[in-house]
């Protein structure tokens, strides 16, 4: 695996730290090198939110990133603000319930995910954001879902233990969900 960088962004209460925890823990069992900087607005639910996630198989010189390989952006504001950022031959995850643009560039492969209306008529309305990832984790050349459910039970506190099977219900619902 080359280095690989993943922004996440939209609003506060989207589950975006959370994402980018579950990506950076993934490749930390995997033996990468990884760096997770989380990003909010004061007003945290509902302000902006963002993510930077790097998973390399060397050091880390810094966390932060100005040219992502990939980006989920889980609202408009957010596809707007990054989409010109992601690197030519990147990819770009749109959660197209809440989004009703379209990515214009041509050197990007864009994948849209009505994620936040799988999660509402699967009853788990707060995990669309693992839908995304589970849909990254098997769309991205460099990346695997292998492993999903083992960092899940790692990475969920036992006193929300009711949430793993959701979280990883949600990640299959997106590594099934055919564009």
């Amino acid at each position: 695996m080359k280095t690989t960088q993943i922004l996440i962004a939209g609003f506060g209460g989207q589950g975006i730290l959370f994402s980018g925890k579950f990506l950076a823990y993934k490749g930390l069992m995997e033996d990468y090198q990884v760096s997770w900087l989380p990003s909010y607005g004061p007003e945290m639910r509902g302000g902006t939110a963002n993510c930077n996630v790097i998973i390399s198989e060397s050091p880390v010189g810094s966390p932060i990133i100005t040219t992502p390989d990939v980006l989920i952006a889980m609202n408009t504001p957010s596809l707007q603000k990054y989409v010109d950022t992601v690197v030519s031959g990147g990819q770009i995850y749109v959660d197209s319930s809440l989004i009703d643009v379209k990515v214009e560039r041509k050197d990007v492969e864009a994948f849209y995910i009505p994620a936040t209306q799988m999660a509402k008529d699967a009853g788990i309305t707060t995990l669309a954001n693992m839908i995304i990832v589970g849909h990254l984790l098997e769309n991205h050349p460099e990346l695997s879902f292998d492993g999903t459910a083992d960092v899940v039970e790692k990475l969920v506190p036992p006193k929300k233990a009711a949430l793993k099977e959701l979280n990883i219900k949600a990640l299959n619902m997106g590594k099934d969900y055919k564009n």
